[in-house]
């Protein structure tokens, strides 16, 4: 089943944050635990790592790109899934 990679709150009172550089690309097979991308606050550059197990299969937040804390910046799809429908099952 697809998952949602959403922008993590990484500083207390943080609205937003910016996506400072991907370190996987679409395709990318990724493992728990693995850094997957760069996460820019005011006070710090934060590597964030994957909480599940799939393949990335969209980036919607492109590095440079700032987002609120909550929203969608990446979708991971299951084993055996498709990108396109991992992508319409996340919504």
């Amino acid at each position: 089943m697809a998952a949602v990679i959403r922008m993590p709150a990484l500083a207390a009172g943080a609205t937003e944050a910016a996506v400072q550089s991907w370190l996987v690309a679409v395709g990318d097979r990724v493992a728990v635990g693995q850094e997957i991308v760069e996460i820019e606050t005011e006070k710090a550059v934060v590597e964030y790592e994957a909480e599940q197990e799939g393949v990335i299969a969209a980036i919607l937040v492109d590095a440079g790109a700032a987002a609120a804390v909550g929203s969608p910046i990446a979708v991971l799809a299951a084993e055996g899934e498709s990108a396109e429908d991992a992508v319409a099952a996340a919504g």
